[in-house]
């Protein structure tokens, strides 16, 4: 099928549509499609340093609304619309049935895709993610950023998207991720974070039946295991896990080895084996 294409800031990126909402995805090698999702308040350049090590499959990865390129609808979205975001892509692509890959509130997208639309979900990759989390913190969050801007939170979400050693030892790559951060249109940032607050998937994603690895980060103080992951792993029974040394950004952190657990577990299911 032919994919709509267009240049952003010296970029071929693809286009797909949810409505009136324009989302902009990347797509790179081949094989099985593997659907990469981010974490809220960052892009699609967050997967940049795990990317070489995702041989063997055709991977997509996606600005979500609020996000990088993609629109930013005003107002507060759920995690039903940004699912569908992301069927629109998979829709785009030609792409009937994916592994899903996503932190944070990638992760939680990627429960809602399972529970939506289970026929096409081949596998799930839960990383650094939670079920449930405090409505107070995040309804706080979101009048911060709306009546302050981004810049009102940049450093408190560093600390909280990084351990202490990685910002120490890697300032640059810290810095790099806070530029774009502070880019994010303050309305679109806050919508997503609307659909954190209100997410209400604890009690029903005992109903998943993908495949499923649940990766925590030892060092993640804003989805630490205990309480979050430990939590899904408790309701999808069949799920297993896998830890990374790092905080929550996992995959910038470790990126070798946190795209080892991803593709470790993508070959032991069958109908994920890389080509």
């Amino acid at each position: 099928m032919a994919v709509a294409r267009v240049v952003v800031e010296g970029k071929c990126m693809a286009v797909a549509w949810n409505g009136q909402t324009r989302l902009y995805w990347q797509e790179e090698g081949s094989g099985k499609p593997l659907l990469l999702l981010n974490s809220v308040g960052c892009d699609l350049t967050l997967w940049d340093a795990a990317m070489p090590y995702l041989k063997g499959f055709r991977v997509l990865r996606m600005d979500m609304r609020g996000h990088g390129q993609s629109d930013a609808p005003p107002g507060d979205h759920t995690l039903d619309q940004i699912a569908a975001d992301a069927l629109a892509v998979l829709d785009a692509a030609g792409v009937d049935k994916a592994a899903i890959c996503g932190l944070s509130l990638g992760g939680m997208t990627a429960m809602t895709m399972a529970l939506k639309a289970p026929a096409r979900v081949s596998a799930l990759i839960l990383a650094c993610t939670s079920a449930r989390m405090d409505r107070q913190i995040w309804s706080t969050r979101m009048a911060t950023v709306r009546s302050q801007g981004m810049a009102a939170i940049a450093d408190a979400v560093m600390m909280r998207f990084f351990s202490e050693e990685f910002r120490r030892d890697h300032a640059a790559k810290v810095d790099d991720i806070r530029t774009r951060f502070l880019k994010l249109d303050a309305e679109g940032y806050a919508g997503c974070c609307a659909a954190i607050r209100d997410m209400d998937l604890l009690e029903r994603i005992a109903r998943i039946t993908a495949p499923t690895r649940i990766i925590a980060g030892s060092r993640d103080e804003a989805t630490p295991f205990e309480g979050h992951g430990g939590e899904i792993r408790k309701r999808i029974g069949h799920a297993d896990v896998g830890t990374v040394s790092a905080g929550h950004i996992a995959p910038v952190e470790q990126p070798e080895i946190f795209a080892g657990l991803v593709t470790e577990f993508l070959a032991k299911v069958p109908q994920i084996d890389r080509v």
